[in-house]
């Protein structure tokens, strides 16, 4: 006889068949797949998909499915083996204006994301991820710093009144200051001497100049290095959190390497391009003194240099850096309410701040112009345009620095603390900007030297770990109810061992085609089972 009214029944039907059915998506396991997104310059578009499949299919490469969507383009496949073969075959045919990578999607059918029933999200021990392994560039980190010694020799020395011709870095390493005599070295050297300590100094002399050499000690390059390394993680760490990914995982391996294990990451291509990039920018103002033809034809002013906006036009700026990204404490993407489009609105610090309050106020009618700086790493080719492989056998691979002109409007009136960036060319790429400035600037350009997917092997060895204390567990039970009451022990022993028979039946079944996820869900079954019972 029914003991509960039909209500409940249904209620608790209502509450069961929602509950299996978000959980199916978890059964489906995922596909191994690469993902091409374009990089700044570039677009992904119904060509840029056509030409990946032809160059698949030309390589023999068998491909599940393929799609084009806003975040670039993304092909399956059946196996791990093509999914390698199709990355670096598709990376040589698109070359290093798009970002191929691995990529692990959900092979849930369609239907269900029309419902939101979407895999449940696992950690790195369940789901597995990506992992990147990054080199530091140690030898830009030292020429940055020996570039930002060059201005604090000049006005160490002004600031004591030692006359000097030039302080130059030298292409070599290491810093030259150049004087007429001797006595105005000496009283350089011991400026330096007290105010710069970590620098080591050599006398030298050429015909009639004296010239004072100045390089870090080794102590100080050590100090260096680790700041590179540790500032770095700090700013690749910011970006990851930028990407809302959770329980990242980056730390330092070695003396110039970091490693980057992002989990349950879907949109790596993504990911590795931000990690990736070194972006950055720096303020100059337009140098309207000297003739732009004349600096096209090779007679660039000594205090200048030729740059290019983004629309490929010449553009004559003075070298001096008013300020640079380093003075950036937030940015954020946006729209420009009078004229229109994408824009990113900055925000500096104190000293930035006042800079630029001192040049805009001194500078009313002139142009200034914000220079976009990205050092980006390509695959260096042969005379046949084939890949070049380094000792160890990967590809070789060589940093250019790219310089572009985003926008040089001509200055109204004074500004402070808060300005803004105009002549993007999408709110996505305002988005990509405004991320990686308040990030934080690399202290040096790194490079992925390896990615690769990440299996869960330690959730599946916790898994099998729980299956082990399943079976203890029941056999413990087993023998204590055998003994405590004898014949009715028995019989609900083997009641309860028909039932976890049956269960193990049903998952050794499905073993062959469930993912991790759905084994876990199957061992959180048996266990409920066993209790219940």
């Amino acid at each position: 006889m029914n003991r509960y009214p039909l209500w409940k029944y249904l209620l608790i039907l209502a509450i069961v068949v929602p509950g299996f059915i978000y959980f199916l998506p978890n059964l489906y396991g995922e596909d191994p797949a690469i993902q091409v997104s374009a990089t700044r310059t570039t677009k992904v578009d119904a060509t840029t998909l056509v030409q990946v499949e032809q160059v698949l299919k030309h390589a023999g490469i068998d491909v599940a499915a393929s799609q084009r969507d806003d975040k670039g383009i993304k092909v399956r496949f059946r196996d791990t083996d093509a999914q390698l073969k199709a990355r670096d075959t598709v990376q040589r045919a698109l070359g290093d204006n798009y970002t191929v990578a691995l990529n692990l999607l959900p092979a849930t059918p369609a239907w269900f994301g029309w419902i939101n029933a979407n895999p449940m999200y696992l950690g790195l021990d369940l789901r597995g991820g990506v992992h990147f392994l990054m080199q530091v560039d140690m030898v830009s980190a030292l020429k940055k710093a020996e570039e930002r010694y060059v201005d604090d020799l000049r006005s160490a020395l002004r600031e004591k009144k030692v006359r000097y011709l030039t302080v130059t870095r030298l292409e070599s390493g290491g810093l030259e200051v150049r004087f007429r005599d001797a006595a105005e070295r000496d009283k350089g050297r011991e400026v330096v001497r007290r105010q710069l300590p970590e620098l080591g100094l050599i006398d030298s002399q050429k015909d009639s100049e004296y010239f004072l050499l100045a390089r870090l000690t080794e102590q100080s390059m050590t100090e260096k290095r680790k700041f590179a390394l540790d500032q770095n993680i700090v700013a690749l760490r910011n970006r990851v959190n930028e990407l809302g990914v959770a329980e990242p995982v980056i730390q330092q391996q070695g003396i110039d390497r970091i490693v980057v294990q992002l989990p349950g990451v879907q949109d790596t291509a993504k990911a590795k391009e931000i990690l990736g990039r070194t972006a950055t920018l720096e303020i100059m103002l337009v140098d309207e003194e000297h003739d732009l033809t004349a600096a096209l034809s090779g007679h660039v002013p000594a205090g200048s240099k030729l740059y290019k906006d983004r629309r490929g036009r010449p553009i004559l700026l003075k070298k001096q850096v008013i300020y640079s990204g380093d003075n950036i404490v937030d940015a954020a993407a946006g729209f420009d309410s009078q004229a229109g489009g994408a824009v990113a609105h900055i925000t500096l610090d104190a000293r930035g701040a006042a800079i630029n309050q001192r040049i805009t106020g001194e500078s009313v009618g002139k142009r200034m112009a914000v220079v976009y700086i990205e050092i980006k790493s390509e695959t260096r080719l042969d005379a046949a345009g084939k890949p070049l492989l380094d000792a160890e056998g990967r590809q070789a691979r060589s940093r250019v620095r790219v310089e572009e002109v985003i926008t040089a409007p001509v200055i109204r009136e004074q500004i402070g603390k808060r300005f803004q960036i105009t002549g993007l060319d999408s709110i996505e790429e305002a988005r990509d900007l405004a991320l990686l400035l308040r990030a934080g600037a690399l202290a040096a350009p790194i490079e992925i030297i390896e990615e690769r997917t990440i299996g869960p092997s330690l959730g599946a060895e916790n898994i099998q770990r729980g299956f082990h204390s399943t079976w203890i567990g029941f056999a413990a039970i087993a023998v204590f109810m055998i003994i405590y009451y004898l014949v009715f022990g028995v019989t609900a022993v083997l009641a309860l061992g028909i039932n976890v028979v049956l269960l193990v039946a049903l998952l050794s079944l499905l073993q062959a085609t469930l993912t991790l996820p759905g084994m876990a869900a199957i061992a959180l079954t048996v266990g409920m089972a066993i209790d219940a019972n």
